[in-house]
């Protein structure tokens, strides 16, 4: 079994009949996220694909094989919701709530492309979008720090929020650990020495409504005593 290890950078321009002649591997947008994965090319061949972690797979993309061969990736099409609205404002409002829950987007010039799901159609039609269900290709925008972006639950989304984190730091002189899963916790306890000593506790609870169903809770506790 060929093992598929390399891909090429989009820049380094191939002689067009080479892409044309290679073998094709048709994957739908979940298995192009996966960096290990045993696959079967179009034309029956059985390979696996091992790539560096994070990578997301494009339509288009040339991978290189261990002998050195070419095999050219393919979007499957999939069931998607096509978003278009009447109006800008209208579609933009969707992009954001579509974005507040981490979900995969495709961004057009007036439409939005995702993953068919009842319960986001539900909230993109009460926004006031029209949407339509289809089977297309699906290339989701890729995560703004480098790197795919699937879900908030997921490693590529782990490795851009830590980015994300670190540009913060950088720009206002502090950083801040975050754990992201189906809940947010946040704890910071300090203990300070001093001549006095009080106490004070301050609890804050928010709720962000990042999926379908889930909640994300962010808890801060805060205790200092001073002696």
């Amino acid at each position: 079994m060929r093992t598929l290890d390399k891909r090429l950078a989009p820049h380094l321009k191939l002689a067009p009949v080479l892409v044309k002649r290679a073998p094709t591997l048709t994957l739908p947008y979940d298995a192009r996220c996966k960096s290990r994965l045993a696959a079967t090319l179009d034309n029956g061949e059985e390979v696996a694909l091992v790539l560096p972690r994070g990578t997301v797979l494009a339509d288009g993309d040339v991978l290189v094989a261990d002998d050195g061969a070419l095999v050219r990736i393919v979007a499957a099409a999939e069931a998607v919701l096509l978003v278009r609205a009447a109006d800008t404002l209208t579609l933009t409002r969707a992009a954001y709530h579509l974005g507040n829950r981490h979900t995969p987007v495709e961004v057009g010039a007036d439409y939005l492309k995702l993953e068919a799901d009842p319960v986001l159609e539900d909230m993109l039609r009460r926004l006031g979008a029209t949407v339509e269900r289809a089977t297309l290709p699906f290339q989701p925008e890729a995560g703004a720090y480098g790197g795919g972006h699937r879900h908030g639950h997921d490693a590529s989304f782990a490795e851009d929020y830590a980015l994300a984190q670190q540009v913060f730091g950088e720009h206002h002189g502090h950083s801040h650990d975050h754990d992201h899963a189906h809940a947010h916790g946040h704890a910071h306890d300090h203990a300070h020495d001093a001549s006095h000593s009080h106490g004070h506790a301050h609890d804050h609870d928010c709720g962000h409504d990042h999926s379908h169903s889930d909640g994300h809770g962010c808890g801060h506790d805060h205790g200092h005593a001073h002696r």
